[in-house]
């Protein structure tokens, strides 16, 4: 079984590869993400290659193998399963379980993931939308966009990109949660602010750096789902 540090690693990697555009993630990018110097990363890393757990290609950058990649997402799996099973049945806030479950993850069973899979009724995301790997590794796409791209129209909120829980404490104080819909009523660009309004609330002004953490599904009224399709 693979070590707490080498499933950091391979978690981080593939989550890096998901964000980024290249096909290859800087190591430089990967010291920020795990808060290590490069010097610490390029070591990993090459042990890591020798286990053939990624691909690394020196003063380039690394990617996952396949079994790098499946070691990976089980890793997923249990972080996520963990964090919706400390929010729907222990009760913590969405804001605090983030750190939990880096903890949880390289320590809970199979079988007791299993059990707490069941038990939850196989949920598809975790408190913040995103995906929850199937046992067989298999993660479900999801065709979403960024609420800072909604020009108008109606949205709903599918994913919160940001474990920060200074940033999901504000998105929770504002109603800005996954599953939750919206208007967009106006923007200013000047003021870097756009205004959405829930139901029959008063609006809200949210800053377009907040915006773009936030992930939605533009309703068939909106620009954004006419430019997707």
């Amino acid at each position: 079984m693979p070590s707490a540090t080498v499933e950091d690693y391979l978690k981080h990697i593939y989550l890096a590869e998901q964000r980024g555009s290249d096909p290859l993630v800087p190591m430089g990018v990967l010291a920020s993400l795990l808060r290590v110097t490069p010097g610490t990363v390029t070591t990993m890393v090459k042990t890591l290659g020798r286990s053939r757990l990624v691909d690394y290609e020196p003063r380039v950058g690394v990617r996952l193998t396949k079994r790098g990649r499946s070691i990976a997402v089980q890793v997923l799996r249990r972080h996520r399963l963990i964090e919706l099973f400390l929010v729907e049945v222990l009760g913590l806030s969405w804001s605090e379980v983030h750190h939990e479950a880096e903890v949880l993850e390289h320590a809970i069973s199979e079988r007791v993931l299993d059990r707490m899979d069941e038990f939850l009724g196989h949920p598809a995301v975790d408190p913040h939308g995103d995906p929850i790997p199937t046992a067989a590794g298999e993660i479900a796409p999801q065709e979403l966009t960024s609420l800072a791209a909604c020009e108008s129209g109606t949205f709903e909120i599918k994913r919160v990109g940001d474990q920060d829980p200074a940033f999901l404490d504000f998105a929770a104080e504002r109603g800005l949660v996954p599953g939750s819909h919206w208007t967009v009523e106006g923007r200013d660009p000047v003021a870097d602010l756009m205004m959405v309004r829930s139901g029959r609330k008063r609006s809200i002004a949210i800053g377009l750096a907040a915006a773009r953490k936030i992930h939605v599904q533009p309703g068939s009224d909106s620009p954004a789902a006419t430019d997707r399709a």
